[in-house]
Formats: C-alpha cells, structure tokens, sequence
C-alpha cells in the first residue's frame, strides 16, 4: 500500500502542467551570433555583438532551468548563401535554438526564413528593413532595435518641419537602403516635402565623387544618405570636401548614424547632423551603469545594436525561464506576452508581427564646443512614442496577421 502511494505520487508530479512544461533540448539553451566580423557592417556589429549577447548570458547566471547557456559565434561574410548555410547547419546539426543580432538586411531577410522553415528563433537588431515585419514577416522572428520606418518618422519629419522640403537621395544598393530610402520618401512626400532623385551606390563603393556630385547639382535642401557603416563615413566626409553644407547650400541627413560612426567621424565633420536612435549610452543613470559594464569591456560607448543585443537576448532568456521550456512556438508566444522593462525600452512590447514597439529618439550632433566629456556626442530634439515611431498593424502587410 505505501509502494503504491508513493508511485502514485510520483506519477500526478510527473503529469503536472509545471513539471511538464519544464523541458530544455538538448540539456543545452544554444544562442549563435551570426553578425559581421570582419566586413564594412563590423564597427556597428561584430565584437560589440557578441560581446553583448555574452554579457546579458553572464549577468542572466550563465544557466535557465538548471541547464548551461552556450553562446557561438558565426561570421556571415556579408554573403546570403553563407548565412543560410550557416543557419541551416545550426538549427539542423549544432541544435541552436536561437539566432542573434543578423546586420545586414539582405543576411536578415534570408535568416529568419531558415527559422520560420526549422521553427527556432531568430532575433533581429543590427539591420534595419521594415520589410521584416511587414511583408517579410515570420512567427519566428523579432525585430528589435529600430527599423526604417521609425528611423524615417524621426529624421524626416525633423526636417521637414524646419523647412528642408526638397530631398535626393544617395542610397545603398542593398535591402536595407532601399527600405530606408522608400520609408523616408513616403514620410517627405506624406508631409508636404518633394524627392527631387536618387541614385544608389554599390555597397562596397570607395569613392562616392561621381555620385555626389549629381547630389550636388540637384540642388536638393537635403542629401539624404540611405546607407550604413564605412560607406557612410565616407559619403559625409566627401560631402564636407566636396562643399555640400558650405554655408548651408545643402544638409546632409544621416538616415541611420550609428554613434561609433559619429566617433569615426568627429564632431568636426558629424556637428549638425539630425538622426534618430533608439538607444543614447547617456540617456539616464540606467542607460550609463550598462555602457560602463560594456565600455570595460569593449573600449567604445554602446550603440543601439549593442544594447538591442543584450535586453533582447536577456528577455528571451526570461521568456524561457517562465515558459519552463525552450521550444520556440511557447517561447515566442511568452515573449510577446511579457513586457521588457530595462535600460533599454520602458514598456516595451512584441507585437504579433515580431516588431518590438518602444520609445524613439531624435538627436541632433553637438558642436566640438559643446561636448563636454568623451563620448559626449548628442542633444536629445524629440521623442517619439512607441506606437507613434513603428508602422501600425493596420498598415502591416505581414501574411499572418489577422485585420
């Protein structure tokens, strides 16, 4: 009778919701960093990346469930086939159950659709194409940072509202700088403003002359560079030598300016540019006690990317913990459910479509003199509610979501 209770016992613990639902794969929670390493996107991804995701794994415990967290890192070339060769041989053979920070939008778009086809996760920071979360969209995917649409509600309508109503456009010939481009035309034309052209540059391009000087002659009020990483330092300092801005003839509009960009480039060359962020290291105490941790380790401030990396990694880790288990449907839906409330975003949350909506941030670029202290780079314009800087669902042309 006592063997008997004790096996029943034993089996209701067994068939309950919570010991049930505790299940790890694997015995290993697997996150890999797929990000550049070595290419033009490095500065804005690469170590910082993955140091990130390391950091939020560390300050996390380095366990969920009683299992270890394992963190791999992967350079993805800037070449779609390597990335999804990559992806596949993750998810198939190396068991990982999540993908993180994905730079370069082309790599992004070809990645979370290798996760929708293997039902793992994959978590969107360092590109930027609203096109994945609209028609792009998976149920295994997120994107968190920022994308073009809230990038092109900053900037342009800043912009726009001081009168800089004719724009041309110097774009990357790339997923992310046509998205950048086409969000921005529509937020200038939407609000009275006029794209007077464009022409788009190959992304490895060293030598952007020809293409300015077309910018030039189109006596726009506002170049507006839809690109990212080296090429656009490059592109802002050749519009300085080339006299673009020179005595206000023309402004030039970084459509995406990442703060290591800023550094790259110096206030003497970046002073007046309007961007929007998501992310300033000196925001607020929060926002400077983790880009103290993440200067320790790295040398450099944190950008949005970077910071984007670690709360997303840390919520999906929390998502796992209260969901008692790793697979990716429960994990995702736990992730949508549960608010993100960091250093980061401020009742942040996941839409259906995969967009995480937070607060944005328009700034514009100190003067030499005004910079005060290392890394003292930016002057806060305006915020941008959440619900107010990312494409409403009822625009969203994502397949799944229900109107």
């Amino acid at each position: 009778m006592k063997t008997m209770t004790v096996a029943l016992a034993t089996g209701l613990a067994l068939a309950s919701p919570a010991y049930a639902q505790t299940k790890i794969s694997d015995d290993v929670v697997k996150i890999g960093v797929m990000t550049d390493m070595s290419g033009q996107f490095s500065h804005e991804s690469g170590e910082g990346s993955v140091t990130a995701v390391k950091m939020a794994v560390e300050d996390f415990g380095g366990t969920v469930l009683g299992k270890p967290i394992e963190v791999i890192v992967a350079d993805h070339q800037n070449r779609n086939e390597v990335a999804i060769a990559k992806a596949r041989e993750w998810y198939d053979v190396g068991k990982v159950d999540m993908i993180a920070n994905l730079i370069n939008s082309s790599i992004a778009l070809a990645v979370t659709n290798v996760a929708q086809e293997k039902n793992r996760i994959a978590i969107v920071n360092g590109s930027g194409s609203s096109r994945l979360t609209n028609d792009s969209c998976t149920p295994n995917s997120i994107h968190y940072a920022y994308d073009t649409y809230a990038l092109a509600q900053g900037t342009g309508k800043a912009l726009i509202k001081e009168g800089l109503n004719s724009w041309y456009f110097l774009t990357a010939d790339y997923a992310f700088g046509h998205a950048l481009e086409a969000d921005t035309a529509s937020v200038v034309k939407a609000n009275g403003g006029t794209v007077v052209g464009s022409i788009r540059y190959p992304i490895d391009s060293p030598d952007h002359s020809a293409f300015l000087l077309q910018a030039q002659a189109s006596k726009a009020k506002v170049v507006a560079v839809a690109g990212s990483g080296t090429t656009f330092i490059n592109a802002v300092k050749s519009a300085k030598d080339f006299g673009l801005t020179d005595g206000g003839k023309q402004t030039i509009a970084g459509l995406l300016v990442w703060i290591t960009d800023t550094d790259s480039m110096g206030l003497a060359t970046a002073q007046g540019l309007v961007l929007t962020d998501a992310f300033y290291w000196d925001r607020d105490e929060e926002t400077r006690a983790f880009s103290k941790k993440f200067f320790a380790k790295m040398k450099r401030m944190p950008h949005m990317g970077d910071a984007g990396d670690y709360s997303s990694t840390m919520h999906y880790l929390n998502a796992i913990k209260a969901a008692g288990t790793d697979d990716a449907k429960v994990v995702m839906a736990k992730m949508r459910e549960m608010p993100v409330n960091d250093f980061f975003a401020k009742n942040g949350h996941i839409r259906e479509d995969g967009r995480f909506v937070h607060d944005m941030y328009v700034y514009e670029v100190k003067k030499p003199s005004e910079s005060k202290y290392p890394w003292d780079y930016y002057k806060l314009r305006a915020t941008i509610p959440g619900d107010e800087a990312f494409r409403p669902l009822s625009e969203s042309k994502c397949p799944f979501i229900k109107k």
